[in-house]
């Protein structure tokens, strides 16, 4: 019987006509794979929305690990499995050994990061099965070459499937665990001589250890962002660079720093760490704003996303907007820096309040903008 990947859904991520649950990179995976998915030791990494765990589950397997980066992911899988009469066949876990300890086959999204594919194929090599077999797979526009050199560093076989449906899958056997130990490297750590601070990072963190050129740009005007403020959030936080450098700058400052990522998340408490200023940034992971509480913050800064994984779309940045306006304390300030060409401006002022042009340069504008008191 074949498995029903239109009903899946992406909510509660953004939905819209370009955007889908399932693609035919989830098919060729569930296809190469067939019935290993339901001996014990199945685990699926990077699963978007649920296509590939919820396949093997149909399939007949049971005890399913799950590693998904994104929050949202997570609840569209628990809601896709509600709706399909498979809640219960899978467990989430972190990104760690207890994910893919004693694993016999592994379904892997490949991730665009080279670095985040290091960092999962290093794990998987020390930790899994001698005779482990991982399906890697992904769209070709997406896929290249160097992935199967970061593979073959801690496998002894890679080899590739033919094209399908503009889709293709890497089978991955014989890690090396000798290898992987010396490669094991995460979170990585770096110093930023222009802002003084370290940055650390996971492999599937955005931008690495090195410091986006919009965060670079709020950051040259972050001191001027509401000088009294008690409590800060950095929405979106990344590797947490704008949290570490408001609580370095600011000893009196509350700091909290959210993200949907998982890696993000670990790389934020990580920067904060590497900075003295652990105990005065908390980081937490969610669904934009969602855990805190209304009129709550003095100042949110935000670096919005303009991409929903490889498509381009602003609605998580409209999101993320109305999520500011609802926590921001009355009179509190919104500070977000964006792409000029998206023209932000309005909807920040439908979402939060009057919003004034704080810098500009030829790519990026910082605006602010006040909820009114």
């Amino acid at each position: 019987m074949e498995f029903e990947y239109e009903r899946l859904r992406r909510w509660p991520e953004v939905e819209a006509p370009n955007l889908f649950a399932s693609d035919a990179a989830d098919r060729l995976i569930a296809d190469l794979a067939g019935d290993a998915v339901t001996e014990p030791g199945l685990v699926v990494i990077g699963d978007g929305y649920g296509a590939l765990t919820l396949a093997a589950a149909a399939r007949g397997a049971r005890g399913i690990r799950v590693h998904q980066d994104a929050l949202t992911g997570e609840r569209a899988l628990d809601a896709n499995a509600e709706t399909l009469g498979l809640a219960g066949t899978f467990e989430h876990r972190p990104l760690d050994d207890s994910l893919v300890r004693g694993a016999r086959t592994v379904l892997l999204r490949l991730p665009r990061s080279l670095d985040a594919l290091a960092e999962i194929a290093t794990l998987i090599a020390e930790h899994a099965r001698a005779d482990v077999t991982v399906y890697a797979g992904g769209m070709l526009k997406h896929m290249t070459t160097a992935m199967n050199a970061v593979l073959a560093e801690v496998f002894g076989e890679v080899s590739a499937s033919l094209a399908r449906q503009k889709a293709r899958v890497l089978t991955v056997r014989e890690p090396h665990p000798a290898a992987a130990t010396v490669l094991d490297r995460w979170p990585e750590r770096a110093f930023d001589s222009e802002t003084g601070l370290w940055v650390c990072a996971h492999g599937a963190a955005f931008a690495g250890t090195s410091v986006d050129i919009g965060t670079r740009f709020l950051l040259t005007v972050l001191d001027e962002a509401v000088p009294d403020a008690r409590t800060a959030i950095d929405l979106g936080c990344g590797t947490g660079v704008l949290a570490s450098a408001l609580a370095v700058s600011r000893p009196e400052l509350r700091v909290v720093a959210t993200d949907q990522s998982a890696a993000a998340v670990a790389s934020a408490a990580a920067t904060a760490s590497a900075n003295g200023v652990a105990g005065r940034v908390a980081v937490v992971r969610d669904d934009g704003l969602a855990s805190q509480p209304d009129a709550s913050a003095d100042l949110i800064v935000l670096n919005p996303p303009f991409h929903i994984g490889s498509a381009v779309h602003t609605g998580i940045a409209h999101r993320l907007f109305a999520d500011a306006g609802r926590v921001l304390a009355p009179g509190g300030e919104l500070w977000a820096v964006w792409n000029s060409h998206l023209g932000y401006r309005p909807a920040l002022e439908r979402a939060v309040g009057p919003t004034r042009q704080i810098a500009r340069n030829p790519k990026f504008t910082v605006t602010a903008s006040r909820r009114p008191a």
